[in-house]
């Protein structure tokens, strides 16, 4: 068993029935060894309360051993499943039912999967740590259809993190109807950065490559630059480039330092798994 999934008898039942539903749903599973459908359910109510990760307790009872809490609750079938909150039965239903309507009932009751990553990302955000909040505002964003707020949240830390080409593509999924206030803002704070990345050094280096676009060291010295300054994509992109036409560039500077950004972008990147397939299609 787990701190979400308990077996219940008389010794904990008080606690963990009407207690605990006070601090979050209990999902009750009353089965018994002879009820074929029990055998089905189960394991569905187990797996979606490994995905919740405790944001519900499931508290399955014997019938059988436990005939006296059955009774308590006026299970009349098996099997039978109650959702409790605040001590009190609020919704349930008897004998097996497909994942999907399980599923919508028990939705009612619950956090969204995505509201923890939500407020993971949010704290990050709040101690400044902008990159730290974009694995799981990326994650969020995906699995929420996109929500407006988690939109808008996502593109202020890609901003912020100078990955101004993306939290331009993230931005325009919005719709024009939902086009507000803060929208506007992102859109304002991400041409401000876009500018403020122009340095002098790097305005210097895009003339010199325009001007010698063969030259790979100075493409080298100009996605430093890009580096520096957490324009990844526009870096990368000069990267493999020097790659595509010398794969040994620097003795090996080059394609050390695409690893090394690769590697900062964190696992589960889009844009790091971008120019990984990109580089491996050159090696390979």
């Amino acid at each position: 068993m787990s701190n979400f999934i308990v077996n219940i008898d008389e010794s904990n039942a008080a606690q963990l029935l009407i207690d605990e539903s006070h601090k979050r749903p209990v999902v009750v599973d009353f089965w018994a060894d002879w009820c074929e459908p029990c055998k089905v359910l189960m394991p569905l109510l187990e797996k979606i309360a490994n995905e919740y990760k405790g944001a519900f307790l499931l508290a399955k009872v014997n019938a059988d051993d436990q005939q006296m809490i059955a009774q308590q609750f006026g299970v009349r079938s098996l099997p039978t499943v109650m959702v409790m909150q605040n001590g009190q039965p609020v919704d349930g239903f008897a004998g097996a039912q497909p994942e999907t309507q399980v599923r919508q009932m028990l939705e009612k009751y619950l956090p969204k999967p995505w509201d923890g990553l939500l407020q993971m990302a949010m704290e990050a955000m709040d101690a400044g740590d902008f990159g730290a909040a974009l694995s799981p505002l990326r994650q969020a964003w995906e699995d929420s259809g996109r929500r407006l707020d988690i939109t808008l949240a996502y593109a202020r830390a890609l901003i912020e993190s100078l990955r101004l080409d993306e939290a331009e593509t993230v931005l325009a999924t919005v719709r024009l109807a939902d086009q507000d206030a803060a929208w506007e803002q992102l859109r304002a704070q991400l041409e401000i950065k876009r500018e403020a990345a122009k340095s002098p050094e790097i305005e210097a280096l895009e003339q010199r490559l325009a001007a010698a676009p063969d030259d790979l060291d100075v493409r080298h010295q100009l996605a430093v630059q890009y580096t520096n300054t957490g324009q990844f994509k526009d870096a990368m992109e000069c990267l493999i480039g020097i790659l595509r036409l010398d794969l040994g560039h620097g003795d090996g500077a080059t394609k050390k330092l695409l690893l090394d950004t690769i590697a900062s972008l964190g696992k589960g990147d889009p844009l790091a798994a971008e120019y990984q397939r990109k580089l491996y299609s050159l090696l390979y």
